[in-house]
C-alpha cells in the first residue's frame, strides 16, 4: 500500500543514500517462492453444492479474513518488494436470491525486503470501510467460483468514490478518517531502523477477489488490487513525493483465505486472539 513511498524518498535524497551506506545495509532479498500457501484437500466425502441457489446458500455467513497484497519497485540499494497483511471480517448475506459481501478490517501489517518498516495504525485501517458488494457465484471446472467485484472506497478524502483520485494534493479534500488531527490517514515510517517521519496520505481503495469454495467451508483465492494514493504531505520533506504503488501481479503472493467462525465472534480483540488457530503464518522475505 505504502511501502513504495519509501523508495521515492530513497531516490530523490542524498540524506538518506548517506544513511543507507552508515547503516551498513544489505542486499536485498528475494521474492518468497508463489504461492504463499497450499491450498487444502476437498474431503473426498463432501457433496458440494448442486447448484447456484444451494451454494449461495452454503457460502453464506460469517467469515475471519486474511489476506496479503503484494507490491514491487526500485531503489539505488535494488528491488523494493513488500508484502501487505490485513486482517477483518467478512460477511456474505444471502437475501431474495441475492449474495451480497461485506468486509469490516481489523488491523494491518507489512513486511518489506529491505531496512524499511512501515506502521499503518488500527485506527486507520478500521476506517477503511467497503461498500456492500453483490458476489457473482458460479461453477467452473467442477468447482464453486465467488468473484467479489471492485467497489471503490474512499479513506483520508471525501468526494465521489467512484471518480479516479486526484494527483495534486491541493485538489483533494482530505478527511482525517483516524481521527489524530492530521490530514487524510497517517502512515508512520522508519528508515534503516533510526530515521522516523510520518506520512499523510488519501487512498480510493479498488480491490476484486477470485476465490472457490472448499469442503472444510473456507473461501480461498487471490486480490487483485488497483487502489489509487495521493500523498497530502510528510513529516519530512524527503517523505513529501507523489507516489501512486502498483501491485505485484502474481496470483500467489497476493492470496485471501475466508474461513468460517462462529457469529459471536465479531470484535477485533477477539479476532486477534484466535490469529494463530485460524490462519498461516505471515509472510517472510
Amino acid at each position: 500500500m505504502v511501502c513504495d513511498l519509501l523508495r521515492r524518498a530513497v531516490a530523490r535524497s542524498a540524506w538518506c543514500l548517506a544513511a543507507v551506506a552508515l547503516a551498513g545495509c544489505s542486499l536485498p532479498l528475494p521474492w518468497p517462492a508463489s504461492p504463499l500457501y497450499p491450498l487444502p484437500q476437498n474431503d473426498a466425502d463432501w457433496v458440494p453444492p448442486a447448484t447456484v441457489e444451494e451454494a449461495k446458500a452454503e457460502i453464506a455467513g460469517h467469515y475471519a479474513h486474511f489476506d496479503v497484497v503484494a507490491y514491487d519497485g526500485e531503489t539505488p540499494n535494488g528491488p523494493l518488494s513488500t508484502f501487505v497483511i490485513s486482517y477483518g471480517f467478512t460477511d456474505f448475506e444471502l437475501e431474495d436470491g441475492e449474495l451480497d459481501e461485506v468486509d469490516r478490517f481489523c488491523s494491518a501489517s507489512y513486511k518489506a525486503n529491505q531496512p524499511f518498516e512501515t506502521r499503518f495504525p488500527d485506527a486507520a485501517t478500521q476506517a477503511i470501510v467497503p461498500r456492500r458488494a453483490l458476489v457473482d457465484v458460479f461453477q467452473e471446472d467442477g468447482q464453486w467460483k465467488v468473484y467479489r467485484p471492485a467497489t471503490p472506497t474512499l479513506i483520508g478524502a471525501t468526494g465521489n468514490a467512484d471518480e479516479p483520485l486526484s494527483t495534486d494534493p491541493e485538489m483533494v479534500t482530505a478527511a482525517d478518517d483516524d481521527n489524530d488531527g492530521k490530514p487524510g490517514v497517517t502512515v508512520f515510517v522508519t528508515l534503516f531502523g533510526f530515521i522516523e517521519g510520518e506520512i499523510y496520505i488519501a487512498r480510493r481503495e479498488i480491490f476484486q477477489n477470485d476465490m472457490t469454495l472448499y469442503s472444510d467451508g473456507s473461501l480461498r483465492g487471490n486480490v487483485i488490487d488497483d487502489s489509487e494514493q495521493v500523498v497530502l504531505g510528510a513529516s519530512l520533506d524527503i517523505l513529501n513525493v507523489p507516489n501512486n504503488p502498483d501491485q505485484f501481479r502474481d496470483s500467489g503472493l497476493n492470496p485471501i483465505i475466508l474461513i468460517p467462525i462462529d457469529d459471536e465472534i465479531d470484535t477485533c480483540e477477539e479476532l486477534a486472539a484466535l490469529r494463530d488457530s485460524l490462519f498461516p503464518p505471515e509472510p517472510e522475505f
